[in-house]
C-alpha cells in the first residue's frame, strides 16, 4: 500500500473503448428518461422504489439479513422479525438517501458532511459509539468472514486524515467537475474504500457519497437510480473489480469499466420502466411533463402513501397558513395532479 506522502491526489486511470461506449449508452438512456413523460406519482413510485432497492442492496452486501421485501416494510412503518441492529442499519439507510438532497448544500463535500453521512448511517449499530462519524485512530484490515484471510490491509491510521484532505482536495477542485459525473463518482467510491476511514460502514458511506455526487452533478437529481443493486447482484464481482485496482500503480481502469457497467444496467432499466409507464402518446402530447417544485412532490409523496389529505393536515405539515395551503393545493388542482373529493368541512384531495 503505497505511503501518504503529501502529494495531491491525482487518480490514474486510462478511458477504455468499453468505458466509453458504456457513458454514450448510459448518456442515450438518460435522455429518454429525462425527456418522458411522467405524472408525479409515477416519479415518486420511481423514487420510493430506487431508495428501498439501494438501502436493500448497500446494507446486503454488507452483512444484512433482510430481505427486500423485509426492507420495503420497514420503509412503510411496518414490524418486521429482524435484530434491533439490523433494523436500525436499513433504516439509517433509508433516512439518509430520503434525505440526500440536504446532505450537503453548495457545489463542494466537505469533510464535515462525509463525517455526518457516516454518522447517520452508522447511528446505534456500531459496538463502540466513539466511532460513530470519527475517523478511525486503530489499523483495521478486511477479511474473509469464513476463512479469516485478510482481503485487504488499509493505510495506517495516522495517514487518514491526510488522505482524506488530499481526496477531497481533488474532489472539490475546478478541475474535476469538468469531468463525467459517472467517472467521478467511481473514482470516489473505489478511494473511499480504498483509505477506509471509518472502524465499519465504510462501504455504505462510499457508496452513499457516489450516489450524492451523481445528485449533485445533475446525473440523477430524481434519484431514480438503485445502483448498489447491481453490486449485489454478484458479490464476488463487485470484490473482485475493487481488487482488481494493483496496490502499486492504483491504475483504476478495470474498476472504472465495472462501474460504468454498473451504471449503464441501472439506467437501462429505468429507462425501460419509463418507456413502459409513458406510451400514451396522445396525453403526453396533450400535457407533456409536469414539473414540481420540492414542496409539492413532499404533497404528491404524503398522498401516494396516505391516499388523501386535508387543508388541515396540509397546514401542519408545510406550517403555512391556510389560505397558503389553498393556494398549493388549487395549484396542483389546475395540474391535474390531485382532485377534489367532498365538500365543506368534509373536503379532501386524492391523486388524479
Amino acid at each position: 500500500m503505497p505511503q501518504y506522502n503529501g502529494a495531491m491526489f491525482k487518480p490514474r486511470y486510462a478511458i477504455t473503448h468499453a468505458v466509453l461506449n458504456r457513458l454514450t449508452q448510459i448518456a442515450r438512456a438518460q435522455e429518454v428518461i429525462q425527456h418522458a413523460h411522467l405524472v408525479p406519482k409515477w416519479e415518486v413510485s420511481l423514487r420510493r422504489e430506487a431508495i428501498i432497492r439501494q438501502a436493500h442492496a448497500s446494507t446486503s452486501i454488507e452483512g444484512n439479513p433482510l430481505s427486500l421485501e423485509q426492507v420495503s416494510d420497514l420503509a412503510q412503518g411496518r414490524a418486521v422479525m429482524a435484530t434491533r441492529r439490523a433494523r436500525r442499519e436499513v433504516l439509517n439507510y433509508l433516512k439518509t438517501l430520503e434525505h440526500l438532497h440536504e446532505l450537503s448544500p453548495g457545489e463542494g463535500i466537505a469533510e464535515t458532511q462525509v463525517l455526518t453521512i457516516h454518522k447517520r448511517l452508522t447511528k446505534e449499530t456500531l459496538d463502540n459509539p466513539k466511532y460513530v462519524g470519527a475517523y478511525r485512530k486503530l489499523q483495521v484490515v478486511v477479511a474473509n468472514r469464513l476463512t479469516r484471510e485478510v482481503i485487504f490491509r488499509p493505510p495506517e491510521a495516522k495517514e487518514v486524515p491526510h488522505l482524506m484532505k488530499e481526496f477531497l482536495s481533488w474532489l472539490n477542485a475546478k478541475k474535476t467537475s469538468t469531468l463525467n459525473p459517472v467517472l467521478v463518482a467511481g473514482i470516489v467510491h473505489y478511494e473511499f474504500v480504498r483509505i477506509h476511514p471509518f472502524v465499519d460502514g465504510n462501504g455504505r458511506t462510499a457508496r452513499t457519497l457516489a450516489t450524492l455526487i451523481l445528485y449533485k452533478r445533475g446525473f440523477d437529481t430524481k434519484r431514480f437510480f438503485a445502483l448498489d443493486d447491481y453490486y449485489d447482484s454478484d458479490r464476488p464481482a463487485y470484490y473482485a473489480a475493487l481488487n482488481s485496482v494493483k496496490p502499486k500503480t492504483l491504475d483504476l481502469t478495470a474498476w472504472l469499466e465495472y462501474f460504468t457497467e454498473g451504471v449503464a444496467v441501472s439506467v437501462e432499466q429505468v429507462r425501460e420502466k419509463v418507456i413502459a409507464l409513458s406510451r400514451d402518446r396522445r396525453k403526453r402530447a396533450q400535457t407533456g411533463q409536469v414539473a414540481l417544485t420540492e414542496r409539492q412532490m413532499r404533497i404528491v409523496e404524503f398522498l401516494h402513501d396516505r391516499g388523501r389529505l386535508t387543508n388541515k393536515e396540509l397546514r401542519a405539515m408545510l406550517k403555512v397558513s391556510r389560505q397558503a395551503a389553498l393556494k398549493e393545493l388549487a395549484k396542483l388542482v389546475r395540474l391535474e395532479v390531485i382532485q377534489p373529493q367532498g365538500r365543506g368541512r368534509s373536503l379532501f384531495y386524492v391523486l388524479a
